[in-house]
């Protein structure tokens, strides 16, 4: 059985498949290590080092020093590892959300509650 191949035309969204996998896998290593709060207060630091350490490339780190989330994601980053980023800059999950569909965070809140 054949299945067929998965639409990468979804408006708005990068959809995270094994070649953003691939393209992202040093920024999601660097975004896991912000489970440690040595690892957080290192980046804060020196971001720029950090970055080096883990080997983002030019369009991961200019990502990062412009705080753009969405061109996290379009440079391979996984939104549950760049909520660990997130959670640096003050945001959670739903700020993503919000960010990811062009709401703002209570809008993307009350969508999320007349899903129930």
């Amino acid at each position: 059985m054949t299945l067929p191949a998965p639409s990468s035309d979804i408006p708005g969204t990068t959809l995270f498949d094994g070649r953003q996998a691939m393209k992202g896998y040093a920024l999601n290593k660097m975004c896991y290590s912000f489970n440690s709060a040595a690892h957080r207060n290192e980046f804060q630091r020196d971001e720029e080092a950090y970055c080096a350490k883990y080997g983002l490339n030019a369009e991961q780190r200019e990502a990062i020093r412009g705080r753009d989330v969405l061109g996290l994601l379009a440079a391979g980053g996984n939104v549950y590892y760049l909520a660990k980023f997130a959670g640096i800059l003050g945001l959670d999950v739903q700020d993503l959300g919000a960010l990811q569909t062009g709401m703002t965070k209570d809008q993307f809140k009350a969508k999320l509650l007349a899903q129930r």
